[in-house]
Order: C-alpha cells, then structure tokens, then sequence
C-alpha cells in the first residue's frame, strides 16, 4: 500500500490534480473519454507492474541499469539521457503549475507561489529515501476524498447533461484528435513520469510481491482518479474548458471550503510530483545525499524556477506528448521482456 500510494503520488501532479491532463487527453473526446481512460488504465497497472518488478530484480538505485538491461548500453544510454531530460522538464512544469495554484486559490503571485514550492522540494529532497517515499503516500487519500466528493457532486448536478456532451467538446484541444491514440499516448506519459522512482522503489521492496502488487495499486487508484475527474469534467465541460485549473472552478462551485481545501491538496500533489520527478534525476547523476548531489539540487532547482515563467498551460502543451512517446518505447521494452518470460524457453532478468 506504501508503494501503490507513493506511485499514485508522483503521477498526479499539476496536470492531473488541476483536470488539465484530463481535459487534453481525454474528456474533450466526450462519450469516448471512458473508452480512452479504461485503455490508457489497462496499459498503466500492466506496465507499472512490469517497471516495479524489473526494478526488484535488478536492485536498481536510478533507471540506468534497468533501460541498459533492456536496450543495451548504446540505444539504452540515449534513451537514458532522454528520460532524464524529461524528468527534468516535468519537474519544472510542477514549479510552473504551483505557481498557478498559489494565484488561482490564494492571490499570491505565481513568482512567489513558485518559490515556495521550490523551497519545499529543495528540504524534503535532503531526507532520506524511505522518508520521501512515506511523504509522498500521505496525501493521496485525501486528494482521493476531495475527488470523489466533486466528481460526485458535479455529476449528479451537471450543467451538461451527458447525452448533450458531445456537443460541447473541443477536439482542437486534444494532442491528435483520436481518442485511442492520446489515451495510449498518456498511459507512456505516465509510464515516462514514473519509471524512474518505480524502478527504485521497486528495488526498496521488501519482497517481489509487495513491489508488484503496490505498483497495482497505484494503477488501480490513478483509473478511479481518472474517472471521477472525467465525469466531473464532462458535466461541465463549457467551464472547464475556459478554465486553467478546471478541478478548483468545480469546487469554487460547491463551496468555498471545498475549494480552499482541494487547493491544499492540489500543492500537495504538485509537490509530491516535483520531488518524485527531481531525486531519479539527481541520482542518475550522484550518489544521493553527496556533496555534488546537493550542488545539483541547488542548482537545478534554481534554473527550473527560472523556467516556470513560460506559464503552466504552454508546459504542459509542448512537453507532455512528447514525454508519452519515450514512456512508450519503455512499455514496449517492458512487455516484449514478459512476453519471453511468459510464452518462451528464454528467461530474463
């Protein structure tokens, strides 16, 4: 449960816990948004399943040993140095969505609201790993309740009822136009996000049970999270669209309180994201708590705040789709590794 938790936790960041990703990906397909979500899921739990266990069998400490053992050191050094680019990026897009979040729920300027956010990632990412992996599980279950509570609000109260939906989606906002594409396109996103820190705690696992079964759970919990969010987005898809954090303007509408809460959640995830995303990254680089490791998290901190000033939305817009395509070569890996170990003589690692 700690592993399935922690995983849910890197996965939804400022993209996923705002309803941008969901509104990109998926509910502007309307009716088959539910299609999209089941397919992207059912690709999810399988290959998270896969990355946490090749991570317990190779005691993996970054993703360099598990994407060489699956390409080789040539290809598999420059998907490496892909990946970590990526992970980078993702990290600063999750500065860029918390200064979004400060602003939209508590007027405090994105450049302040990032900073702060910047200063958080920076203390936690000094603790030690099985700490960050216990505060990273902590605050799921309430972005879990926030969710559901919205999402089962807004559906039973739409402003759009669902066999009008169709009318009111916007597929120029979607990556390709086809529903089946962007959800697979998302579930290598999600596979891109996380492989890193499945990997390592994968390897942390006790057991080879509780590293595949957690990796599970977490697929499990981000498909009920993918479909409460849609619903709630669907029945009030004329709003959501004209706004940059959907998920807040839906509580605004409930209530207050339930806005300001879901506002503390919401950082609370950009932040689990950002510090899931920046120690694979540091430590493909250093060995974790090291004097070169601290000056990397110094330093590459302070260049992604810099960066977060391109805005939120337009991160999210460039980087996001291309991210999916390298988690798809990862999943493609992944499950050629099963496919021989299920169905031929020759056993892998």
């Amino acid at each position: 449960m700690i592993i399935g938790f922690a995983y849910t936790g890197v996965i939804v960041g400022a993209g996923f816990s705002t309803g941008q990703e969901m509104l990109q990906f998926f509910t502007n397909y309307g009716t088959w948004s539910y299609a999209a979500i089941l397919l992207s899921a059912l690709i999810v739990i399988f290959v998270g399943r896969q990355a946490a266990k090749l991570g317990y069998r190779l005691k993996a400490d970054s993703h360099e040993v598990p994407i060489n053992t699956m390409f080789g050191s040539i290809i598999g050094k420059g998907i490496d140095y892909i990946l970590v680019f990526f992970l980078y990026g993702i990290a600063v897009i999750m500065l860029a969505g918390a200064g979004s979040a400060f602003y939209e729920s508590f007027g405090v300027a994105p450049w302040l609201g990032a900073l702060i956010m910047m200063i958080a990632v920076f203390a936690t990412l000094l603790l030690d790993f099985n700490k960050i992996i216990a505060v990273l599980g902590v605050v799921t279950p309430f972005l879990i309740i926030f969710i559901l509570i919205i999402a089962a609000f807004n559906i039973f109260n739409p402003d759009i009822p669902f066999s009008e939906v169709n009318a009111h989606t916007d597929i120029d906002r979607t990556p390709s136009g086809l529903w089946w594409w962007d959800a697979i396109t998302y579930s290598g996103l999600v596979l891109a996000s996380a492989f890193s820190f499945l990997s390592i705690m994968g390897s942390e696992a006790s057991k080879h049970k509780a590293a595949r079964r957690g990796a599970l759970v977490g697929g499990i919990i981000i498909l009920l999270l993918m479909l409460l969010i849609n619903g709630g987005l669907l029945a009030n898809l004329d709003i959501a669209n004209e706004a940059a954090l959907p998920t807040l303007v839906l509580a605004e509408s409930i209530h207050p309180i339930l806005s300001l809460g879901l506002s503390i959640v919401m950082l609370l995830v950009i932040y689990n994201t950002a510090v899931g995303l920046m120690y694979p990254f540091l430590t493909r680089f250093s060995a974790p708590y090291s004097k070169k490791y601290k000056i990397m998290l110094t330093v590459g901190l302070l260049f992604g705040y810099a960066l977060s000033f391109v805005g939120f939305v337009d991160l999210v817009n460039i980087f996001y789709p291309i991210f999916g395509y390298i988690g798809l070569f990862i999943a493609a890996g992944l499950t050629v590794r099963w496919v021989m170990n299920k169905f031929t003589q020759k056993k892998l690692v």
